[in-house]
């Protein structure tokens, strides 16, 4: 019991976590629950059931094996056609370098990609030279080619689909730079952008990290949803997993064959970010354990009074380490 305290005390179980449908374990990611399920050493009572009557995308467990075929079909997405997007946007047909953020439509949840480049004398700089947009609903809100403020010396063209004739008349960097700041930011100041009952937008990428320092952009961490960086999408060494590994996994279809275009990983992006968005897990007042509430609450960890609490009354009290993005639906 006394290894259950200490374990509850630096595990930061709770309802947000995924969960095994059928022995109720707590793992910390869906790699983890993967592997408890399916993998080279699971649970065999778990993987019996799950096996017949669990969905191999969201991982949860159905009353029937028919349940199981109906779900897993409406589980799995249909993939989007890179190489006819490509096309398109080639031709200038998709691009769509206006935003108007003043429309009463406009989205409170955006995806963002881009696309680099090489500068440099070894063509190893990252150069942002393509950025899409994208609202909830896989439509286009901001799509451009970015002329770098740098000589390109690697158009990766064999990845990117670039060339130079893209680029020529392309929007200069300040200009696509200043528009993607001012939608995001949705007409209020960088300091006062908050997750609730704000105006700033909610940004979901992969590796965002990366494509807004190459865009030279800062926005609040509070309202950037990164898939790579989501704790219950890494992997169980808690490294971040592919963007072509998420989608074929948890969506069920392939992305980055051939040419990549910046607007199949938004779409991919944005179907992670709502499938693990309208997650039901129980509502609490303060869900997470860096809350004031829940730090004064410490105090309840003492030792001789929780070894007298079962399990499931020590779960009630943890809360998570990580922000649960079923959170957002209550914003």
């Amino acid at each position: 019991m006394e290894h259950l305290v200490e374990h509850m005390k630096i595990s930061y179980h709770s309802g947000h976590e995924p969960t095994c449908g059928v022995c109720k374990k707590h793992c910390r990611s869906f790699e983890s629950l993967r592997e408890h399920l399916i993998g080279p050493l699971p649970k065999q009572e778990c993987k019996n059931i799950f096996s017949v009557r669990g969905c191999r995308f969201c991982l949860m467990i159905l009353e029937s094996p028919s349940a199981r075929r109906i779900h897993q079909e409406r589980c799995q997405f249909s993939s989007v056609n890179a190489g006819l997007t490509t096309r398109m946007a080639a031709l200038g047909i998709r691009d769509k370098a206006m935003i108007d953020y003043t429309s009463s439509r406009s989205p409170k949840v955006v995806a963002l990609s881009c696309k680099m480049v090489g500068g440099g004398s070894d063509g190893s700089l990252d150069l942002c030279a393509r950025v899409c947009i994208t609202d909830e609903s896989d439509n286009v809100v901001f799509h451009t080619y970015v002329k770098p403020s740098m000589a390109v010396t690697n158009y990766r063209y064999e990845k990117t689909g670039i060339r130079p004739e893209n680029l020529r008349d392309a929007k200069p960097f300040k200009h696509a730079q200043r528009k993607i700041q001012e939608f995001l930011c949705n007409g209020e100041p960088m300091w006062k952008i908050r997750p609730r009952g704000g105006k700033g937008r909610i940004l979901v990428g992969h590796g965002l990290d990366h494509d807004l320092d190459r865009l030279q952009l800062e926005y609040p961490s509070s309202m950037i949803r990164d898939t790579a960086k989501y704790p219950p999408l890494m992997k169980t060494s808690k490294l971040s997993n592919s963007l072509k590994y998420l989608t074929q996994a948890y969506l069920g279809y392939d992305v980055h064959v051939g040419i990549q275009d910046p607007y199949e990983d938004c779409v991919a992006t944005m179907r992670l970010y709502t499938r693990m968005r309208y997650q039901k897990h129980k509502i609490e007042a303060y869900p997470l354990a860096a809350d004031a509430h829940n730090r004064n609450n410490q105090v309840a960890w003492r030792q001789n009074e929780v070894e007298r609490m079962s399990p499931e009354e020590m779960l009630s009290i943890s809360r998570s380490d990580y922000y649960c993005w079923c959170l957002d639906s209550l914003a």
